[in-house]
């Protein structure tokens, strides 16, 4: 997202899922199935919408957001303990089945993003060039959403849909300015994301009788990695 120049959209695209939360709830299977459910069928749908008319994702992806959100919180209706949940995680629900799934599903997504890297890459530079080359664009791109979807519905339960674009951006954009490859680039990314998630959970435990939810001490952490790394990128400039 970060390299598309499509960093909001990223955060946008994450609030879909709040519709497919609310559906588990009311009908009593695990949310978060429901929230990648409503994200990917979103995601086809702004995908097939964007092939037939030319409209900007980003418009799309705006459109689609805001009527998640209201569909989503006419589904929660008067139960503000559920919706708050979902907007904002509850890692209390957290277990060790669920951790292990995610673990799983991860490693997944890892493998995938790697078979597809190389076509990414070309995709992202110039979608022609890609064509010329005998890549399927539409097909690279609706996987590349697929694997987004994913991303998010599996950190949805820690930050909630509200701060879960978080995990999405600032990961990226702090990696992006301490790299010059894009291997380099792709690593970085995972171990920031690895370190804030990792980092604000710990953290929240020292302030959890003051903070009910961990995703504003997430987004601490990762915003700390991103101001170290403008300092350092800022102190390479200065040296060379």
């Amino acid at each position: 997202m970060v390299l598309e120049k499509m960093a909001l959209v990223g955060d946008a695209l994450s609030h879909v899922a709040l519709p497919g939360l609310a559906l588990g709830t009311v009908l009593h299977f695990n949310p978060y199935i429901g929230a990648f459910a409503f994200l990917f069928v979103t995601a086809i749908i702004i995908w097939q919408i964007q092939r037939t008319t030319k409209l900007s994702f980003e418009a799309l992806v705006g459109a689609m957001f805001t009527l998640a959100l209201a569909l989503g919180i006419f589904m929660y209706g008067g139960e503000l303990e559920a919706l708050e949940e979902a907007l904002f995680g509850d890692i209390s629900q957290v277990t060790l089945m669920s951790t292990g799934v995610a673990a799983i599903v991860c490693v997944v997504a890892i493998v995938l993003t790697k078979i597809i890297y190389d076509k990414l890459v070309l995709v992202m530079i110039s979608e022609d060039l890609a064509v010329s080359k005998g890549i399927n664009v539409a097909r690279t791109n609706l996987l590349y959403l697929f694997l987004v979807s994913v991303v998010v519905a599996i950190g949805i339960q820690i930050v909630g849909t509200l701060l879960v674009g978080f995990l999405v951006i600032v990961p990226a954009i702090a990696a992006k300015t301490l790299s010059t490859r894009m291997k380099r680039y792709a690593l970085f990314s995972s171990v920031f994301g690895i370190i804030s998630a990792a980092g604000g959970v710990l953290l929240w435990g020292f302030v959890e009788p003051i903070l009910e939810f961990p995703g504003p001490m997430v987004v601490f952490v990762g915003i700390a990695i991103f101001v170290v790394s403008l300092i350092i990128n800022w102190r390479l400039k200065l040296t060379s």
